[in-house]
């Protein structure tokens, strides 16, 4: 069901769409989106998802007439910039800006959102074709972990949303109506490998090495304890922010293990809460990536590569 509605909403883009079209280019890939506008009460939606506030930098690709970088900058009071390749959109853009008082916190730049430098941003707002989004992946991807990515009806392929809600839209379509989907993805820290843990466990030290195997946020994986292979369980990876647990025979006796933490490159920090019949402690954690797979690795979905 959700196939035929991504045809249809592919369908009726063109048919919608005004005389300008933005051309958008990226190595072999060179499709073309057409300009419809999003309707405004899905831009506000769209800047709900995305938990927009006054200290993000949000950068729109393809921003027609600049109505959701305007917004978030007279609503929230956060600043960015919008991309178009039509000139027409972007000089309607900036007058917007003007007549909102928000030429201070925005811009707007007639620019290719491939060949845009994308790493000042903490929320990226989009409303493109699938094959564009397809073609913009490895970039977004490459972005720091816990950047938010919204877009407007059309998803990423097999890199699955973190959120969608689907709403009513009136005025969508020059008013024909429809309904609107609002993907959210997280920018996912890479974690796939080999790490290295040593805990304080009843006073003494105990070393483990706990493995990751990652599809974009979808994680996985196993710990080893005293030579013991164990599966780790409830693995949620959101952004930078890691939790997993697994229980393993430590010092003679079933120990549950409850890990939360941060992921920054090659290092992982955050607290464990430890529970057994003999105990029940919480205490500090830090874990580092093993040297055989100290390079991070690819995201999983990209060209030709595991994660």
């Amino acid at each position: 069901m959700q196939q035929l509605m991504m045809v249809l909403k592919a369908a009726l883009l063109p048919l919608a769409m005004a005389a300008a079209m933005i051309e958008v280019q990226a190595a072999d890939v060179r499709p073309s989106v057409p300009y419809v506008p999003t309707p405004q009460a899905v831009v506000d939606r769209m800047l709900a998802m995305g938990r927009v506030t006054a200290q993000d930098y949000l950068i729109d690709l393809g921003s027609g007439d600049g109505r959701i970088v305007v917004t978030a900058a007279k609503k929230f009071g956060t600043r960015g910039f919008g991309v178009d390749l039509n000139p027409v959109r972007i000089s309607e853009a900036n007058d917007s800006a003007r007549r909102n008082n928000v030429t201070d916190k925005v811009t707007f730049y007639q620019r290719d959102l491939f060949e845009t430098d994308l790493t000042q941003a903490t929320v990226i707002t989009m409303y493109l074709l699938p094959r564009v989004n397809i073609a913009l992946r490895p970039k977004l991807l490459e972005l720091k972990p816990g950047t938010r990515l919204v877009s407007h009806d059309f998803d990423m392929g097999d890199w699955k949303a973190d959120e969608l809600v689907r709403m009513d839209a009136a005025d969508k379509f020059s008013g024909a109506g429809g309904d609107s989907d609002i993907y959210l993805w997280i920018v996912p820290a890479r974690i796939a490998g080999a790490w290295r843990v040593q805990l304080p466990v009843s006073g003494k030290p105990q070393n483990y090495e706990v493995s990751f195997e990652q599809q974009f946020q979808q994680i996985s994986g196993t710990a080893r304890v005293n030579g013991r292979a164990v599966k780790i369980e409830g693995a949620k990876l959101r952004g930078d922010e890691l939790t997993f647990s697994f229980a393993a025979e430590v010092n003679g006796g079933a120990v549950k293990h409850e890990f939360n933490g941060r992921v920054s490159g090659n290092e992982m920090t955050g607290q464990v809460a430890l529970s057994g019949s003999r105990m029940a402690a919480r205490v500090e954690w830090n874990a580092e990536r093993a040297a055989r797979t100290a390079a991070i690795p690819p995201v999983a979905g990209e060209r030709n590569t595991v994660y």
